[in-house]
C-alpha cells in the first residue's frame, strides 16, 4: 500500500491552488493523508481527485468542519498502527513523553505530523516519525515548492521517503530528501549487534 503524505499547504495564503508537483509525486497512490493546516477544504477536494483522502486538524482549521478532518486519525494498514496529529512539538522528546502527551498513552508504530514546516524522519524505539514539512512554505521560507512524502507499508515492511517538489524560479528548496526503509534499519542494527558482541 502506498499512501502520500503533505502538510501544511495554507491555501490561499500561499498559493491559490495546490502545485501540480503533488500530482505528479502522488500518481498511483491509495490514500492520502493531510497533516493539517489546510485553511480551505478545497485542497481535501482537489486531493481526493487522485486518492481518498483523510486530514488532521491543524491550528489554522478553525470555522469549517469537513467529516475527512479529524483532530486525531488513527489507522491500522497492513498491519501497522498509524496515528495523525497537527502538531506534537517538540518532535525531539522520548517517545513515550510524546505518547503520554498527545495519544493519551496509546501506542503506535508510525507517528505523522505537521506544524513545523521542517521535514523529519526518525525511527526511534520502535516508532517511525514522519513530518514532511510544508509542500507551499518549506522551512517558514517565503511560499515556494516544499516537500512531501511517500509511505510504503506491507507486513512487516515499512519504506518512507520525503520527496523534494524541485525549485520555483529562482527561490531554492530547502527542504531535503530522506529516505527510510525498516528493513534495511533491522539489517543495520544486526550487524552492529554481532560486530560488537566478543567472540566466545
Amino acid at each position: 500500500m502506498r499512501i502520500g503524505l503533505v502538510t501544511d499547504t495554507h491555501i490561499p495564503s500561499t498559493i491559490q491552488h495546490l502545485w501540480d508537483e503533488v500530482r505528479d509525486v502522488f500518481t498511483g497512490v491509495d490514500l492520502i493523508l493531510h497533516g493539517g493546516d489546510i485553511v480551505t477544504p478545497r485542497v481535501l477536494d482537489w486531493l481526493e481527485q487522485i486518492a481518498p483522502t483523510l486530514a488532521a486538524e491543524g491550528n489554522n482549521d478553525g470555522g469549517w468542519h469537513d467529516p475527512r478532518m479529524q483532530p486525531v486519525h488513527w489507522l491500522d494498514l497492513e498491519g501497522w498502527r498509524l496515528v495523525m496529529l497537527h502538531d506534537m512539538e517538540p518532535e525531539e522528546r522520548p517517545i513515550a513523553r510524546l505518547q503520554e502527551v498527545y495519544l493519551k498513552g496509546q501506542q503506535a508504530d508510525i507517528m505523522i505530523t505537521g506544524h513545523t514546516h521542517y521535514e523529519r524522519l526518525d525511527y526511534r524505539d520502535g516508532v517511525l516519525q514522519i513530518n514532511t514539512g510544508s509542500a507551499t512554505h518549506p522551512h517558514l521560507w517565503s511560499t515556494r515548492l516544499g516537500t512531501v512524502g511517500l509511505l510504503d507499508l506491507a507486513p512487516g515492511k515499512i519504506t518512507a521517503r520525503i520527496v523534494s517538489l524541485g525549485d520555483s524560479p529562482e527561490l531554492p528548496n530547502p527542504g531535503q530528501e530522506l529516505f527510510f526503509d525498516l528493513e534495511t534499519h533491522q539489517a543495520q542494527q544486526a550487524a552492529a549487534s554481532a560486530s560488537s558482541t566478543p567472540p566466545d
